[in-house]
């Protein structure tokens, strides 16, 4: 049996701790943090094993996931040292490079970056990969089949890695849902019709778009008649930059994956 271990017990490996839970997984499933409560919590609610040592938790491992925050990174690694053994390690830390990770521990350990988000507790979310050139085909293989497990599963350029980080977030979904809600709210719907609509609205437009074959081009003008209340709508939002601020939020986050890297 496969032990994955965990290091860092927050959210992300929350979510996909539930995620594995819901695939029914084979792996033995460990988790480290340095705080007892969580622990505790993650041990209660999914069963899992817990190791409050450092040391002793890496060495149980096969398969490594780094889930700390970014400026978390270089204290954990510091703590940790030098690996000495052959390990395949994942890093979840948005925006710090596998070079500098590959400094951090040595020589025998083959790192990979993971994106998922939170969506991944659902078995329907995507995760992009990326490799560092020592990991071998076995291990890669290995790193595909695990987070393919929380849904699709694709692999990117690093030098990418940080456009898809800030791109591919539920937050933007949960954003828009929220933002558009609250403007039906402001013109009279009750709260729950407003986010019935609202989330209909993204939604079914979406996974249309996604089922089917018809190019978003296509469907944009379909939406919107000349004259209608759809077309309205996106030339006001368009009018008062709504595009220009999602690039600009997009960027903000680039800028914040760069500050991670040093």
């Amino acid at each position: 049996m496969s032990t994955v271990v965990f290091l860092g017990g927050g959210r992300i490996t929350s979510a996909m701790l539930a995620g594995l839970r819901l695939s029914r997984t084979n792996d033995r499933l460990l988790v480290h943090d340095r705080n007892p409560a969580k622990l505790r919590r993650l041990m209660k609610s999914y069963g899992v094993a817990i190791e409050p040592n450092l040391q002793r938790a890496v060495a149980e491992a096969d398969l490594l996931i780094v889930a700390v925050r970014p400026d978390s990174v270089r204290e954990l690694l510091q703590a940790l040292g030098k690996v000495k053994r052959p390990l395949v390690a994942i890093s979840l830390a948005a925006g710090v490079p596998l070079q500098k990770l590959k400094a951090a521990f040595g020589v025998p350990v083959r790192w990979s970056r993971a994106m998922p988000s939170p969506a991944c507790r659902s078995g329907r979310g995507l995760t992009a990969l990326t490799f560092s050139r020592e990991v071998l085909p076995r291990d890669r293989k290995r790193v595909w089949e695990f987070f393919s497990r929380f849904g699709q599963a694709l692999e990117i350029p690093e030098r990418k890695f940080d456009a898809f980080t800030v791109t591919y977030s539920s937050s933007h979904g949960y954003h828009a849902l929220a933002a558009l809600a609250g403007a039906a709210q402001k013109l009279g719907l009750d709260q729950k019709t407003a986010l019935t609509a609202a989330a209909h609205a993204l939604a079914d437009g979406i996974v249309s778009w996604r089922e089917g074959n018809i190019s978003l081009d296509y469907l944009l003008r379909e939406a919107a008649t000349p004259g209608g209340i759809a077309a309205t709508v996106m030339a006001i939002m368009e009018e008062r930059g709504y595009p220009g601020i999602v690039e600009l939020g997009l960027r903000a986050g680039i800028k914040r994956a760069g500050a991670n890297a040093k």
